[in-house]
């Protein structure tokens, strides 16, 4: 006969408290309840996988070898067995029944609760392409991920991870190590963009190359293609192929909801739940990832482990801390991405309203970027050395003020909280001793310095063209300036404008750098030239995107975020917000078809005017946003392409009739006019460039207040340079005369890429000309015998890759989001007016 059972007739009996989640989240809640009342429930476990609790963010080093799953395991059989806790792994629940208040697992086990806690954390987001279900694509999410890369890798080969965020990158790190070739293919043009900013991702994307990963950005996949019923490779939108052997998808993660819509509970993108945590069924807890608290879904484990505690406080009715439930989080990331450490927090999108501090040491790799705004850090991120990420981190959940140590605050804690000569920064560069080194990259002291200016050089560029200092990566252009201001006082004479607020260089050290040390990258020239913003501005970025295209025909990709609207979208905005477009007439001459062309694009899309323009050709006014591929698209098919009448670039060679028709004419105009346009259109310049070719000395074409023109004349050809019809209207200056018209092509193409290579991003030909002089400029082209046959050539060599007509491109479908439809704004109450 059984023993009867005995009661605590104090304490009623326990409660059932059922967990569907074996993961860090649900045991993290069990062990918060155990902590406030191990009396309070029967626990249950329900997990998906065969094994005990593990440590998933470990999962990267065992993938790597660097550790073994008994090294990440987080709560041992033995943990489960002495909080008579039973543990069903390998045995799913299936279905959640809140009437009958029971779980029905996969095996058809059916499992009573007073309390369900869900704690089913996310699930991998596949992306729907062709072949995603073919054997050899996998996702990292467990250790059966982990144990199928384990044996890919043993076979050798290659691996594609799909996603560039903190999981792919470490999928590709192990892989990697491995002994695979891996490439990473990422959508966006930054590596990490949730946690890291341009520069910090284009830090970590050049140091996972110098590694021997080949990283792909801005790269689209189109389908995954397969061969004898394995995966094969995968194909871009691009075209481009890329062998595989095994693909990771890690393109991110989503709320695994599923159990909780299907029993009814309130979901949107994760399941919904007040703060304690509970949902719309008050018997019905959810912790983790699976969750949406005040609209947010969070991914990191820090808000995992503070839902942990409110949880624990609401059902045990034991409050460990005495908060008032779960208030969301205000979160940051400190990782070591592939052993790079890096760290952010707080918004550091940009947009405007706040203040950047950056640092850049580009010889250490370490990128630091505070956000301020009122005084106070919003945002933070840092790249290569993250000492001081928890320390930024509280300033910025604090909201402390931090105006008293603003000056040393990018420098870190000790730094700004030391006081003495930071309280002034020229305090502080006083004190260093004559033989401190003020410039490493050439070696210079601060004696040496000193004696420069005491020697008569009274300003920034007079140091660094005398000894060098601050002359190459210009981290030290503060300490230069502060010796300056130490050794002269107001005597300190300013000197050549800087391109911007961003940098203490000016056009021509960029330009001369860029080369010099062959940056072929936007975010690489800020990094190796300190810039002092994170991603530089409306002005410099132009500028840097156009150096780049100059410099490095063919390698640099043209950064379309770089340029202004009109040069993105391919035509010109309007007041009204419309667009006119202007087809490209070789030389202002026409035809039937290309009439018809445009007559009939302008009823077709209602443009409202027709203009014809002082380049001698047509300008459709009216056009809406949307509407642009389809007008290009007609306009190709009658052979037209893109007049490029909104670009900094070639924009017309305007011409007379010449002596085909005209009885004055020396020579045919109106051909020369044509093969210079043919020869020079889409090639992107300083500003526009516009050119002429008068049939004779009576100049009907006005060749005279061009970029370039040419005048012919009975013995050949004058070429004219410099001129503008603008605001400050400037005649040419004469270049040189030539005897045919093989020269004035080749003259030509060598004057506009020394235009190209050495003027000022939007600087037109006529002030350049003024700046650096006529007698400059014809030695440049003409001392050397050979210099203008190599100019051209590169000339030549850069139009291999510019003229690509970009209307055909936007025509058949290329960034089409560009030209979708705003939605129209109806004011509240007059839907139906």
């Amino acid at each position: 006969m059984n023993a009867p059972a005995t009661f605590d007739s104090a304490r009623p009996a326990r409660e059932k408290l059922v967990v569907i989640g074996n993961g860090m989240a649900g045991c993290r809640a069990v062990e918060e309840i155990l902590e406030r009342d191990r009396e309070r429930f029967d626990v249950v476990i329900f997990g998906a996988e065969p094994r005990v609790n593990y440590n998933r963010i470990m999962l990267s080093p065992v993938l790597a070898g660097e550790k073994t799953f008994d090294e990440i395991v987080l709560n041992t059989a033995e943990w489960y067995t002495e909080n008579a806790i039973e543990l069903i792994a390998g045995d799913p629940v299936d279905h959640i029944d809140r009437e009958r208040k029971t779980v029905v697992s996969r095996s058809g086990r059916v499992e009573p609760y007073d309390k369900l806690l869900i704690a089913t954390g996310s699930d991998p987001f596949i992306i729907p392409v062709p072949g995603r279900d073919l054997p050899g694509v996998v996702t990292f999410r467990d250790l059966d991920d982990v144990d199928k890369m384990l044996a890919a890798a043993d076979l050798g080969g290659n691996a594609v991870v799909i996603g560039g965020g903190l999981l792919g990158l470490e999928a590709a790190h192990g892989l990697s190590l491995r002994g695979m070739n891996v490439t990473v293919i990422h959508l966006m043009p930054t590596l990490m963009e949730r946690q890291l900013d341009e520069a910090a991702g284009w830090l970590l994307k050049q140091e996972l190359e110098r590694r021997g990963q080949t990283i792909l950005t801005g790269a689209d996949t189109e389908e995954i293609v397969g061969k004898d019923g394995h995966v094969d490779a995968v194909r871009l939108k691009d075209g481009r192929e890329i062998p595989a052997d095994i693909v990771v998808m890690a393109v991110g993660i989503r709320p695994a909801t599923r159990l909780a819509k299907t029993g009814g509970l309130e979901c949107e993108r994760g399941i919904l739940v007040d703060d304690h945590m509970v949902t719309s069924d008050p018997d019905v807890v959810a912790v983790g990832e699976c969750v949406q608290h005040r609209g947010q879904c969070y991914g990191l484990v820090a808000p995992l482990w503070e839902m942990c505690r409110a949880l624990a406080d609401h059902l045990t009715e034991r409050k460990l801390d005495g908060s008032g439930g779960y208030q969301g989080s205000v979160t940051s990331t400190k990782l070591k991405v592939s052993g790079i450490d890096v760290f952010s927090a707080g918004d550091f999108s940009g947009g405007g309203e706040g203040e950047d501090i950056v640092m850049r040491d580009a010889a250490r790799g370490v990128y630091k970027r505070l956000v301020l705004k009122e005084n106070r850090i919003v945002g933070a991120v840092l790249y290569g050395d993250t000492a001081d990420g928890n320390w930024y981190f509280d300033l910025l959940r604090k909201e402390e003020d931090i105006s008293d140590m603003r000056e040393g605050l990018i420098f870190g804690q000790a730094f700004a909280l030391g006081g003495g000569a930071l309280a002034d920064s020229n305090a502080a560069v006083a004190a260093l001793s004559d033989d401190a080194e003020i410039c490493g990259c050439n070696g210079v002291s601060k004696g040496k310095v000193v004696d420069t200016i005491l020697a008569g050089a009274c300003s920034l560029d007079a140091v660094r063209s005398q000894c060098k200092a601050s002359a190459s990566c210009g981290s030290c252009t503060g300490l230069v300036e502060s010796l300056l201001a130490l050794t002269l006082g107001d005597e300190v004479q300013a000197g050549a404008s800087t391109m911007c607020k961003c940098t203490s260089f000016g056009h021509d050290d960029v330009r001369r750098l860029i080369l010099e040390k062959e940056l072929k990258a936007i975010p690489q020239v800020m990094q190796e030239l300190h810039w002092t913003t994170p991603d530089g501005c409306a002005s410099c970025r132009p500028a840097l995107n156009y150096y780049l295209l100059c410099a490095w025909p063919g390698e640099y990709e043209d950064d379309q975020k770089s340029r202004f609207v009109n040069e993105r979208l391919h035509a010109n905005i309007q007041k009204d917000g419309t667009y006119s477009v202007v087809p490209r007439m070789w030389g202002g001459i026409t035809n039937p078809r290309e009439l018809r062309a445009i007559a009939d694009v302008v009823e077709k899309f209602d443009a409202r005017m027709v203009k014809v323009t002082g380049g001698q050709r047509l300008d459709i006014f009216g056009i809406r946003k949307e509407d642009l591929p389809a007008v290009w698209a007609d306009l190709n098919a009658a052979g037209m392409v893109s007049g490029h009448a909104y670009g900094k670039s070639l924009r017309t060679v305007k011409t007379c009739v010449g002596s085909e028709w005209c009885r004055f004419g020396t020579q045919d105009s109106t051909g020369l006019g044509v093969k210079l346009e043919q020869m020079s259109w889409g090639s992107w310049m300083p500003h526009k460039f516009k050119m002429a070719v008068s049939g004779c000395p009576r100049n009907c074409a006005e060749a005279t207040i061009k970029d370039f023109g040419v005048v012919c004349v009975d013995s050949g050809y004058e070429l004219h340079i410099g001129g503008n019809g603008g605001i400050k209207v400037r005649a040419t200056d004469l270049l040189c005369k030539v005897a045919t018209e093989e020269e004035a092509l080749e003259t030509c193409a060598a004057f506009i890429q020394l235009y190209r290579e050495d003027a000022h991003y939007l600087e037109r030909t006529a002030p350049w000309l003024e700046r650096k002089g006529l007698e400059w400029i014809k030695a440049q082209m003409f001392d050397d015998l050979d210099a203008v046959r190599q100019l051209a050539a590169r000339f030549r060599h850069s139009q291999k890759f510019m003229q690509d007509d970009p209307w055909a491109k936007r025509a058949a479908g290329e960034r089409r989001d560009l030209h979708s439809h705003l939605a129209t704004v109806v004011p509240a109450g007059m839907e139906y007016a």
